[in-house]
């Protein structure tokens, strides 16, 4: 059954409800102005920025005009969308970090305001109440039908652009993850953090670490708050928020945020409303008025926080963005400032044991060029360039008896202060077996028990200790090398002929800390003035050159070297290594020299007890010779007593040999292996005092033992005039 009144009531309302709107619609500003005063009172944020409050403004308007638009549509239209304006300020809420509740909450508010504005307009048009009320009943309706549909658009775009966010958040840190810590420098690492941070978070960010964070020895005062500034980065070139430059120093006021987040250790969230600028954001007039052109309005304060102990500070700053920090942004940059803090932490704690390895390594290294008479020699220690840091790496010249020399490279494995110290132990250990006089096998089987007891001695936390070594000697006299090798690369020989000669293949025994394996002596001639080049792998190994490759070219070098061994070192080293190295580099480069024939003299002697005043008048008799007759009656002592024990307690053949160099050796040898030591004698007893008389009257005094038997040997110094002529010949 039809009810026309009902129908011709439905219609009536209609058309009064588009008198209604068209009457309004010239006041469409006076009621969004109405509606945003209404709301002024439990939504301070909208007016907290002028770009929010004039888009609320205009969103405002425009949902205004829409209502009024569905009003005066005929009816079953449809409900329109949302207008842009509501869309944009849901988006502009989700960045702001504003919850969708307070969104939806200012909605339901201000669309009831509305309608009761609306409401409040119709008597103006009838003074009919039954109409009014059914044009109420049905605004109500068509109100929030809009509400409704407007709010599932508002709340899809919000949570739109919070994904977004979330996702350009993920993309940052995993940005930051891969970026940040790539080196271990600390500069670079904070580099790399404002690079990462100024693409699309922050318009300038800022690194500033404590001088005692900077400090390698690690001693400078932590309650110093003086910083430096390490890294800053700009959205706009050169920096013109920042009045500091890389390097500056700076400290902020004691009352201000950054102390307060330095002696807290929690990060601040510092809004900065108008022009007003805080002292410690602009320490100047003049930079104050830089930063409010550039519309500075909200800073993050993040400590960089790493072990337990507080770094510096990482400031992050925008202006050209609009939309200022939220606590969401807070949370991410303390993240990013706490993976970026554990890489500084790391690079400093590096940088610091690498300085004290390297000072560690460079006291243990010989400080000077040493000058013999036997060879001259240059070297050169490269540390690592990568981040295995200093090794342990070492070279050595080291004196023997009878003019000789000893030659020492080797290679710790390892990096780190253990592995420079473990250099230093061994390098100790070779230089008391070097003073005994082992011969180059007996030292490395000796010196590989000390690798072995220290791998006892070690924690399991340090690693295996493990390491190479070459040891060779060379006898000017009789121009003879010997050398042995633990795992050492051999030396490259050059003769001056510039032609390889054809020498024995030297043995690679196996590497200190292995222990049961023997150790080989090879033994041959070298003429003078030959090259040895002795050296670590590191010198000849690389990435892109395999050993071989290396060597031809180490050789090459040799072969076209020039006369002064410091250039020549020069030309390997540019040659071999054109970048810094991967690994730790020793390089010793000695140039051999014969004694002169004239500066040796020998004498087979009987085992005769008589023939002790012949060796005292031949030794007489070349002092005399070499013009060093003062030396005579402290050098027939020592001839006397040292032939007279080699009769007595040694063997046949014996020799005494008589070497000028820089001091005057006296050398008496036997086949016997039997050693002579120092002894208290007692008053009535008729021997035990001639190495008495020998340690009394020599400089230095030893024995040496070699295939065939002993030498026993005494050194005296020569007279400044003497001593002057026999190093010039």
């Amino acid at each position: 059954m039809a009810f026309p009144y009902i129908r011709t009531m439905g219609t009536e309302v209609d058309a009064f409800l588009g008198q209604l709107a068209r009457h309004l619609r010239p006041e469409v500003k006076k009621l969004a102005g109405l509606l945003l005063r209404r709301l002024n009172g439990e939504f301070p944020e909208l007016w907290e920025n002028a770009d929010i409050e004039v888009l609320t403004l205009e969103e405002t308007a425009q949902h205004v005009t829409a209502l009024l638009d569905l009003l005066e549509a005929r009816p079953g239209a449809s409900v329109p969308e949302a207008p842009p304006a509501a869309l944009d300020i849901a988006r502009l809420y989700a960045r702001r970090g504003i919850p969708v509740s307070r969104l939806l909450r200012a909605y339901r508010l201000g669309h009831l305001s509305l309608l009761e504005q609306l409401q409040a307009e119709a008597p103006r048009l009838t003074d009919d109440w039954h109409m009014i009320n059914l044009a109420t009943v049905r605004l109500v309706a068509i109100g929030f039908d809009y509400v409704d549909r407007s709010s599932e658009q508002v709340v899809a775009s919000y949570q739109e652009e919070r994904d977004r966010l979330l996702r350009r958040r993920l993309a940052l840190t995993d940005r930051a993850s891969k970026r940040i810590g790539t080196t271990l420098d600390i500069s670079r690492t904070a580099e790399e953090l404002t690079e990462v941070c100024t693409e699309d978070f922050a318009d300038l960010v800022t690194v500033d670490l404590f001088d005692s964070a900077l400090d390698e020895t690690g001693t400078g005062p932590p309650e110093a708050l003086t910083q430096r500034r390490v890294a800053q980065r700009s959205v706009l070139d050169d920096c013109p928020e920042s009045p500091l430059r890389i390097g500056g120093t700076h400290t902020y006021p004691d009352d201000s945020e950054p102390v307060r987040a330095l002696t807290t250790g929690r990060s601040v969230l510092h809004h900065i409303a108008g022009t007003e600028m805080p002292p410690w954001v602009a320490p100047s007039e003049f930079h104050g008025r830089v930063l409010r052109d550039l519309g500075l309005h909200s800073v993050l304060l993040v400590p960089l926080h790493a072990r337990g102990e507080i770094l510096g500070l990482v400031q992050f700053v925008r202006h050209r963005t609009s939309a200022p920090f939220d606590d969401d942004d807070l949370l991410l940059a303390q993240e990013i400032v706490s993976r970026a803090a554990v890489s500084i932490d790391n690079a400093r704690r590096y940088t610091h044991e690498r300085s004290t390895a390297l000072a560690l390594q460079r006291t243990l290294l010989p400080g000077n060029t040493v000058r013999h008479a036997a060879v001259e020699t240059a070297a050169r220690y490269l540390p690592a360039g990568s981040r295995a840091g200093v090794g342990g790496d070492w070279y050595d010249v080291i004196p023997l008896s009878g003019a000789r020399v000893a030659l020492v490279v080797g290679d710790v494995v390892g990096h780190g202060l253990h592995a420079a110290a473990t250099m230093g132990r061994l390098r100790t250990a070779v230089r008391a077996f070097a003073d005994i006089d082992l011969m180059p096998d007996e030292l490395l089987t000796h010196l590989d028990d000390v690798v072995i007891r220290m791998q006892r001695e070690e924690s399991p936390d340090e690693g295996e200790t493990s390491a190479t070594c070459l040891y060779a000697v060379y006898d000017p006299v009789s121009r003879r090398c010997s050398l042995a090798s633990a795992g050492h690369v051999p030396p490259t020989f050059v003769t001056p002929s510039k032609i390889s000669e054809a020498l024995p293949e030297v043995p690679i025994g196996p590497p200190l800390g292995l222990g049961g394996l023997p150790f080989e002596t090879a033994e041959f001639e070298l003429p003078e003035g030959s090259l040895l080049a002795l050296h670590t792998d590191g010198l000849i190994a690389g990435l892109t050159r395999d050993v071989d490759q290396g060597l031809a070219t180490l050789h090459d070098v040799l072969t076209s070297a020039p006369d002064s061994l410091e250039e020549i070192c020069d030309r390997l080293l540019a040659a071999l290594l054109p970048d810094r190295p991967a690994d730790d580099v020793a390089l010793l480069v000695a140039r051999t020299r014969a004694l002169d024939p004239d500066h040796v003299a020998t004498m087979d002697l009987p085992p005769d007890p008589a023939a002790v005043s012949g060796a005292r008048r031949f030794a007489s008799d070349v002092l005399t010779a070499w013009g060093l007759e003062e030396l005579s009656f402290t050098t027939e002592l020592v001839v006397s007593e040292l032939v007279t024990n080699a009769i007595r307690y040694g063997k046949s053949p014996i020799q005494l040999r008589l070497i000028l160099q820089s001091t005057l050796t006296c050398e008496v040898s036997d086949a016997s292996s039997t050693a002579p030591h120092l002894r208290r004698a007692r008053i009535y007893d008729e021997g035990g005092r001639g190495l008495l008389l020998v340690a009394q009257c020599a400089e230095r005094w030893g024995t040496r033992h070699g295939r065939e038997g002993k030498v026993i040997w005494a050194e005296q110094a020569l007279p400044a005039d003497s001593a002057s002529t026999a190093e010039a010949t």
